[in-house]
């Protein structure tokens, strides 16, 4: 048996048929600021858990733990710590340790491969970056178009009126393209500030990952696994 669909409150219902008039107020350009704003919420919301999962804001108590290890010459104690960790810290540690451990690598050759592993994970961190900064950056062009295209509008009115021109209704004609203006700006406003500090966390990480491959391979080397196991 279906059940009857609840309606949505009347508050509700006239919240949103208020929020349908103020964007249709604004002419085909406000109608792209509010999609635009939608996918920057959702990119910022996205983002945020994104770091979260990769461990941006973690600390990196393991990862440290784990290069103490290492410096004391406790090999598999580091990597058997750094295995079960997913930050990205602790993979690029974990990938540092393996290759400087590796027998076939020298120490350039771990370099090269340690840094082509710290592209790739800052790589995964500054994903969606560019969508942010896309969105602070066409927001108020958004705006401007739709001030524009509204003012001309406004003013082609004025001159069919002629001197039969009420002031008024230019006033309002000239307020409502405004509108775009300050909406395409409450978009890139947020965009802007989200794209500075979480710029600034995946600047953090990638400090942290460049000392943390700057101790595993320049400081002293631990003793491979297979010869401690071997003795």
């Amino acid at each position: 048996m279906e059940q009857p669909i609840t309606p949505a409150p009347p508050a509700l219902q006239d919240g949103y048929a208020r929020l349908i008039d103020f964007v249709a107020m604004g002419g085909p350009a406000m109608w792209a600021i509010a999609v635009l704003s939608v996918l920057t919420v959702a990119l910022i919301l996205w983002k945020v858990m994104r770091l979260l999962s990769f461990g941006a804001w973690s600390g990196g108590r393991h990862t440290a733990h784990a290069l103490d290890l290492w410096a004391a010459g406790q090999a598999a104690q580091a990597i058997a710590m750094l295995a079960s960790r997913s930050s990205l810290r602790a993979r690029l540690a974990l990938a540092a340790m393996q290759f400087a451990l590796n027998p076939a690598l020298d120490q350039t050759a771990a370099e090269a491969e340690t840094g082509r592993v710290a592209r790739g994970l800052l790589a995964r961190a500054r994903a969606g970056l560019r969508g942010l900064e896309l969105a602070a950056t066409i927001g108020p062009l958004l705006g401007l178009l739709g001030t524009v295209t509204g003012m001309i509008v406004a003013f082609q009115a004025l001159q069919e009126a002629g001197s039969r021109a009420d002031p008024a209704a230019l006033a309002g004609g000239i307020w409502e393209a405004l509108l775009t203006t300050a909406a395409g700006m409450a978009v890139a406003i947020p965009a802007s500030i989200a794209l500075t500090w979480f710029e600034s966390v995946v600047d953090g990480l990638r400090h942290d990952m460049e000392d943390s491959a700057t101790r595993i391979l320049h400081g002293a080397r631990a003793v491979p696994v297979s010869h401690k196991a071997a003795e």
